[in-house]
């Protein structure tokens, strides 16, 4: 059953293994409403129909996060995107409709990993040149890409962090079953500061993307980030100064 004030969700990619769990943990879940499960082709019949959405996410092919696109603005809600790899033509279509409603494009909808960023950013700004860093990331055999994708952004906030790092410093490793491990070192004289994520489920993905989308349609029309969150949440949670 879900409560009345239910959070209306449509998922879109809804027979991939990402959607697959956002389905049954939406069905689960008293605060969401399950609308739709739709996949590439879908997407016309449902937007001719009467039934409304608060949001879309979004977990299929760039060619089916444009079809989610069209209808989040079709029934004029909060779109969340965890596709990866988009073209060029997707993203102009995704900043298109940023215009007129809420949406985010989250490359990994880890909540861990998103705390993970931001930490690894304040340390290369606190510990400066006087600290090597490394990135080694663990997943299993089957992953094609090396490095991954997370390990790209938690480079991405090193650079932030004014500590740009060669590629020959990021360390991929490919075996067995692991879901994904993830560290960056800052290794210094004397001392070896690690910031380390592992993923011991892959419902954190659909969980995660799930309290996203909660705080998404909230917010003004708009291209929103995970950082964002991030921010509001400190901002919630600082304590006054005496």
């Amino acid at each position: 059953m879900t409560s009345a004030g239910a959070l209306r969700i449509v998922v879109h990619g809804a027979k991939g293994r990402m959607g697959t769990r956002l389905v049954a943990l939406a069905r689960n879940d008293t605060r969401l409403q399950l609308v739709a499960a739709l996949d590439l082709g879908d997407d016309e019949a449902w937007i001719a129909s009467s039934e409304g959405a608060d949001a879309v996410i979004d977990f299929s092919s760039d060619l089916g996060a444009q079809s989610a696109v069209r209808v989040a603005l079709a029934k004029r809600c909060a779109l969340l995107v965890g596709t990866t790899a988009l073209s060029r033509t997707t993203l102009s279509m995704f900043d298109d409709a940023a215009k007129s409603i809420p949406a985010m494009v989250a490359a990994n909808t880890s909540l861990g990993v998103a705390v993970a960023r931001r930490l690894v950013r304040q340390a290369a700004q606190m510990l400066g040149d006087a600290f090597d860093a490394e990135i080694v990331e663990r997943h299993h055999r089957l992953k094609k890409d090396a490095p991954s994708g997370t390990a790209k952004l938690l480079e991405e906030s090193l650079r932030a962090g004014g500590r740009p790092l060669e590629p020959s410093r990021i360390h991929a490793l490919r075996g067995g079953d692991v879901i994904g491990e993830h560290a960056v070192s800052f290794c210094g004289p004397g001392e070896v500061l690690e910031i380390r994520h592992a993923a011991t489920s892959r419902d954190l993905f659909a969980l995660g993307a799930l309290t996203l989308v909660s705080w998404l349609v909230r917010q003004a029309p708009g291209a929103h980030s995970v950082d964002e969150w991030i921010e509001q949440r400190l901002s919630r949670t600082a304590t006054p100064s005496p």
